[in-house]
């Protein structure tokens, strides 16, 4: 069995000497008889030295006994999922899930695992996801257990399985997800027998509900390395099975090479966009990234060869946010999450109207009202969308971009732009053309509105002079 060397037992004592807590449950566990254990990613973690705040642990006491054992010692408890063997506690900032020892595995066609509880950490350890994460730390006693080479791995940078690829797979078809968000997360490789299995397993993932598939994309994509967790999902086919638009942008391309490789493309708009999310409040930022990833997905559908061999994307912009949609509500996105990326896709082409700064002041308003609170995303996107290797092109892009953004700060500082409204509200509008609630108060309200846009602010004497004039002017119904 592989040891620890000093610098990583050293690690690990400091962590477990900061959290004095551990020590504590885990002498409460071993005076009720039971044995107690952190496994899987802090023990990970732990060696690695990235701090962590959660923390899993693996036990032999059943749901009824942790929740006894904890009672009194822990400020809260919860049942995370009873029928797996999990109960939730938290002690202080810190949150714990600490589980029954378990085998899991899928039956054929079910969507859930069939549950058994185990009775040793060993048979615990040889079911879980990788190598890396089955180590564990048994408490109080801080005996280090790696039974499958987890440090060897770590060393070599690679994720392999406690036991074949292909039962621990099986046991959970998600692991294969998982395999690419640690890629995306660690840096570290696929063994090649993992990459095998999961080519040859894709289709297993039909199984996995749709929220599992996309908290696991959610976590790949907001990692510090997404783009070799994709790559790692096209290329075993994995993709194909939960987000087959991405795939779909691998176009074979025209021999005379007029277009760009559109896959490739969007990759460097995602890493582009990561590099400018400092813009943001938070980051990583997942409505920006799936935008980034997601911008050109209606390329596939709107490619026409024109008379010369010139290629176009006629509209790739809508369609592509109405793919966008349908993807995403069939990965049980929320509503505001898939609004959000849609719009920023709908928009992402807007900028290029814009010339060399030849647009009015009424269109940069409507740039700015129609991006709405994503405005500063779509910043994002459109300088990341950028992926020229003409200097001289790109330089002048951004030149112009940053004009464009100048005007908008100056706008903005004079007008509000963020919340932009028409010089009269509704009870105005009523009170003025002498009209009840109803369509004709939305009709004359979109005039001042569009008036607004052109003009920029009239003042209320202008704008009844104006809305009464757009009245009487107004086609009288019969």
């Amino acid at each position: 069995m592989p040891s620890l060397t000093a610098d990583r037992r050293a690690r690990i004592d400091a962590e477990l000497e900061a959290h004095p807590f551990l020590a504590e449950l885990g002498a409460l566990f071993e005076a009720a008889g039971h044995e107690l254990a952190i496994v899987g990613g802090p023990v990970r973690d732990a060696v690695l030295g990235r701090p962590g705040n959660d923390w899993d642990f693996a036990t032999s006491a059943r749901p009824d006994d942790i929740e006894r054992i904890a009672a009194g010692w822990a400020d809260a408890i919860w049942d995370v999922g009873r029928d797996f063997g999990t109960i939730g506690l938290r002690k202080r900032d810190h949150q714990l899930e600490i589980t029954t020892y378990r085998t899991d595995a899928y039956d054929e066609g079910s969507r859930k695992p069939d549950v058994q509880f185990g009775d040793s950490l060993d048979g615990d350890l040889s079911r879980r996801d990788f190598a890396v994460n089955a180590m564990a730390i048994r408490l109080p006693s801080r005996e280090f257990v790696d039974l499958f080479g987890g440090l060897d791995d770590i060393d070599a940078q690679l994720l392999r399985t406690p036991v074949t690829p292909e039962q621990s797979f099986s046991d959970d078809p998600l692991r294969m997800m998982r395999a690419a968000r640690f890629v995306a997360q660690l840096g570290f490789g696929a063994a090649p027998e993992v990459v095998a299995a999961m080519t040859a397993m894709a289709g297993r993932l039909e199984i996995v509900s749709a929220e599992r598939i996309r908290d696991e994309l959610d976590k790949l994509i907001t990692s510090d390395h997404p783009v070799a967790g994709l790559r790692l999902l096209v290329e075993t086919g994995l993709a194909e099975q939960m987000l087959p638009e991405l795939p779909a942008l691998i176009l074979e391309r025209d021999e005379h090479h007029r277009h760009k490789d559109v896959y490739e493309h969007s990759l460097t708009v995602l890493e582009q966009a990561i590099a400018l999310e400092d813009r943001l409040d938070a980051a990583p930022d997942l409505v920006i990234r799936l935008a980034a990833l997601l911008h050109d997905i209606g390329k596939p559908k709107t490619r026409r060869f024109a008379d010369g061999g010139t290629v176009t994307f006629h509209h790739h912009d809508v369609v592509g946010a109405k793919l966008a949609r349908k993807r995403m509500k069939a990965l049980r996105y929320s509503n505001d999450t898939i609004d959000q990326v849609t719009l920023l896709i709908e928009l992402h082409l807007r900028f290029h109207g814009y010339g060399s700064g030849e647009w009015t002041d009424s269109a940069v308003r409507r740039y700015v009202r129609d991006a709405g609170d994503q405005l500063e995303r779509l910043h994002i996107l459109t300088r990341a969308d950028c992926t020229t290797r003409n200097q001289r092109k790109a330089q002048r892009l951004q030149r112009t971009y940053d004009e464009l953004e100048r005007r908008i700060a100056v706008l903005a500082e004079a007008e509000e732009l963020g919340s932009i409204r028409p010089d009269l509200d509704g009870g105005q509008i009523m009170s003025i053309l002498g009209i009840p609630p109803g369509p004709e108060v939305g009709e004359a309200y979109r005039f001042l509105l569009d008036l607004r846009m052109d003009r920029g602010p009239l003042g209320e004497a202008d704008a009844t002079e104006a809305l009464k004039a757009f009245w009487a002017a107004r086609p009288q119904p019969g």
